[in-house]
């Protein structure tokens, strides 16, 4: 992951080498005697050329030298022993000592002085070097030393300009898009496309992208959830309610002795109406926050269900195979109500006299509640929209509501599990919660 801290670490280790260096620079202009001394062409390793031709050739040659330099760059020098006697007669004018003499402000004087001492590696005498520049030469070598360091500061300078430009876009741009989306999201008109190059980053910006991604996702798919829960709720609300109307005229039309024989078909849709709203209710709590999960009794929690089926459908013949030393957290309540619901749905379509038979087995890291009944099963093109809230499959005979394998599959996912549904090979139909073992302490977030 190239991560943003080493961006930003980056940028201010470049503008704190920029800093040192410039300050670098400032610096040896402020002691301009030491940079004329080792800078200059004129005086850069004249002491010891001097020295090394004065000790082998003698003083004619070391006079030479010093009147080749004051040639080529202008510069008298003057080399005095450790007595401060001269070695060589040197450039100096004969004049120039009185004249000094006379002006003793240096600031006064038409030239810059300068002096270094330098010891002979070969005799270790130590030689005084005493230089004299007109004060014209050294400024036209300051602007001409200059140039480099300056022109080095400013591409210094535009390198790190460039370097924050192209780090702050590269952080406010993914900003603006993360806005964006924001705002989409607020105005339900949020695209999963959006922030997809985005995603693809590979820094901290990269991984809120694609977090936010999935999150749109899931706001999306619960949005349009609940739209569509809206649309059949409402849908499945107007055939009981027409119903209850119609008995209703009925009722105020006909005499006292007609009169009677509705009252049944009217308590009889306001109990099918009664139903469809606790299923409703139900569907709904499954998305509100449930609390911390628990262990869940399983052998307590499927043999209390057989004896309610029993009660139900005193016919119906309920086998429960359960292994042992089996374990798990969630919410007994909501895993209760799914199994019901299961169970029930075959008890509706398992044939009197055949077993129904209830599994609670190990597979992996995974529990397996499983209800299988050997009624007629389902075509397979429409095992896929089981599940879907009032959704029925065609030639049912039945009372329901299509909410129960709803109920069950919203249970599953809050578990962290799924609920999967399929035609037994046997013959029948087997739907199956599979749900983790093991769940967090705490209640888990909305879908």
């Amino acid at each position: 992951m190239r991560s943003l801290f080493w961006r930003i670490f980056a940028s201010f280790w470049l503008a704190i080498a920029l800093v040192a260096g410039l300050s670098m620079l400032l610096g040896r202009m402020l002691n301009q005697d030491a940079w004329l001394l080792s800078q200059h062409p004129g005086m850069d390793d004249l002491a010891e050329t001097w020295t090394q031709r004065y000790e082998k050739k003698g003083p004619r040659a070391a006079q030479n030298l010093l009147e080749q330099r004051k040639r080529k760059f202008r510069i008298d020098v003057q080399v005095l022993d450790d007595s401060g006697q001269p070695v060589v007669q040197g450039t100096f004018p004969p004049r120039a000592a009185a004249f000094e003499a006379r002006h003793r402000n240096e600031k006064r004087l038409p030239w810059r002085r300068l002096s270094v001492d330098y010891t002979s590696p070969h005799s270790g005498e130590t030689y005084l070097f005493i230089y004299r520049i007109p004060i014209p030469e050294v400024a036209a070598w300051q602007r001409d030393s200059l140039l480099w360091p300056l022109s080095a500061l400013g591409i210094a300078m535009l390198v790190l300009t460039l370097f924050s430009l192209w780090l702050t876009l590269s952080i406010t741009r993914p900003l603006n898009r993360l806005r964006g989306a924001v705002h989409d999201l607020g105005q339900t008109a949020y695209q999963q496309n959006s922030l997809a190059k985005l995603a693809e980053r590979r820094d901290e910006l990269g991984v809120l992208a694609a977090d936010f991604n999935r999150m749109g996702e899931r706001v999306q798919g619960l949005i349009s959830s609940q739209r569509q829960l809206l649309r059949d709720v409402s849908h499945e609300l107007r055939s009981p309610l027409a119903r209850l109307r119609i008995a209703l005229a009925l009722t105020e039309r006909a005499d006292a002795v007609e009169r009677e024989k509705y009252w049944p078909r009217l308590s009889q849709e306001c109990d099918r109406l009664e139903a469809l709203i606790s299923e409703i209710l139900a569907l709904a709590r499954l998305d509100a926050e449930p609390g911390a999960a628990q262990p869940i009794n399983l052998g307590e929690l499927l043999h209390k269900l057989q004896d309610d089926a029993r009660l139900d459908a005193p016919e119906q013949t309920i086998e429960i195979q359960l292994e042992s030393d089996l374990q798990l957290n969630g919410w007994p309540d909501m895993l209760q109500r799914a199994l019901d619901n299961l169970l029930r749905n075959a008890m509706r379509f398992n044939p009197v006299g055949q077993t129904i038979e209830l599994t609670a087995s190990r597979n992996d890291e995974q529990l397996c509640l499983s209800v299988r009944d050997h009624g007629p099963g389902v075509a397979p093109e429409l095992l896929t929209r089981l599940g879907e809230p009032f959704f029925r499959a065609p030639g049912q005979t039945s009372s329901g509501h299509g909410l129960g394998l709803a109920i069950a599959r919203r249970a599953a996912e809050r578990h962290g599990g799924q609920l999967e549904l399929s035609n037994h090979a046997q013959g029948g139909f087997i739907a199956t919660l599979r749900l983790p073992l093991t769940l967090p302490n705490q209640a888990p977030t909305r879908p």
